[in-house]
């Protein structure tokens, strides 16, 4: 089995690869959502990274069917005490922001559809600067005390709020951020590396980044000339309208060609290497398109390919 990671400062210990569950309810229906889910917990997956929005945008859905899906398969399958479900607050239609009574109303809906009585990792999903960092974190302080929430979060953050974040969770001895979601992938980099990334490193955070494959691009299926069937295809062939694109690609072909790997292996391998990165979260609509992600557990990169890989996203 492979070994879990420690999460920031928290006791939570996860696999190196986070499942999204931003296709439950989406373009997986349940049958197929439980089908991934039962793969990924079977060769030890433990960390499933949903919202309490997943999938609002989809005609005829509010919000919260993801929840709801990953909570009836815990229900199904008796094995809440195993799993490290992270979700967030903040971007659903009825809880939009991150004032108080929106974070406590939001937390007992996620509650109520994952059918748990707590959630292990809660993100506030964007951040609200109309709301005082005190009042934040004032109030995942209180989540955190009445046992509805063992660690927080921030997804969508600048560096300079999230070191306000700390600053008052240190000062006051309250609940402090443990980890932080950026988006973060081989032809995204800027949002993350730099102020952010140095933020995080000092105060000890874990990076779990988020588009980790962009959108699919970073699994090679998209190529010049090929039509790909997904949901998300305009937003991944984009990137083959870039200089960086291609040069990034032919790049990963040439380091998953040397270990006999998937290209997204590799693309999540370099991810893994990097500074403060504890879990990339990639979501599988199939179970055939999950070996490929938690293979990532697996695959060391050399220092060479790592560097490689950097100069070719540059």
């Amino acid at each position: 089995m492979t070994p879990l990671r420690a999460l920031g400062s928290s006791d939570l210990k996860v696999f190196p690869l986070s499942l999204g569950g931003n296709v439950f309810g989406w373009s997986a229906d349940e049958e197929q959502s439980f089908k991934v889910l039962d793969a990924y917990t079977a060769v030890g997956g433990n960390f499933i990274d949903t919202a309490d929005t997943y999938s609002a945008w989809v005609p005829g859905n509010k919000g919260g069917e993801s929840e709801t899906v990953i909570g009836n398969w815990l229900a199904a399958r008796g094995n809440r005490a195993d799993v490290v479900v992270a979700t967030k607050v903040g971007m659903h239609p009825r809880y939009r922001g991150l004032s108080a009574g929106n974070i406590r109303a939001a937390a007992d809906e996620s509650l109520r559809r994952l059918g748990t009585d707590y959630i292990d990792l809660y993100y506030t999903h964007l951040d609200d600067e109309s709301v005082s960092v005190e009042e934040i974190i004032t109030t995942l302080d209180d989540l955190v005390k009445a046992g509805k929430v063992r660690a927080i979060a921030a997804s969508n953050v600048s560096a300079e709020r999230l070191d306000a974040f700390m600053a008052f969770s240190e000062a006051e001895g309250l609940a402090r951020y443990v980890a932080v979601q950026p988006h973060y992938n081989l032809v995204s980099r800027g949002t993350y590396e730099g102020g952010l990334q140095d933020v995080a490193a000092r105060h000890g955070l874990a990076a779990v980044p988020y588009y980790a494959l962009a959108a699919g691009f970073l699994t090679g299926k998209y190529r010049p000339g090929v039509d790909v069937d997904s949901v998300r295809a305009g937003s991944a062939a984009q990137h083959l309208e870039t200089e960086r694109g291609p040069k990034v690609l032919a790049a990963l072909d040439r380091v998953a060609a040397a270990h006999g790997a998937e290209v997204a292996t590799v693309a999540l391998a370099w991810l893994a290497a990097q500074p403060t990165v504890v879990a990339p979260i990639a979501s599988a609509r199939t179970v055939g398109q999950l070996p490929a992600l938690t293979a990532v557990a697996e695959l060391k990169l050399t220092d060479a390919e790592v560097a490689e890989l950097t100069a070719a996203s540059a």
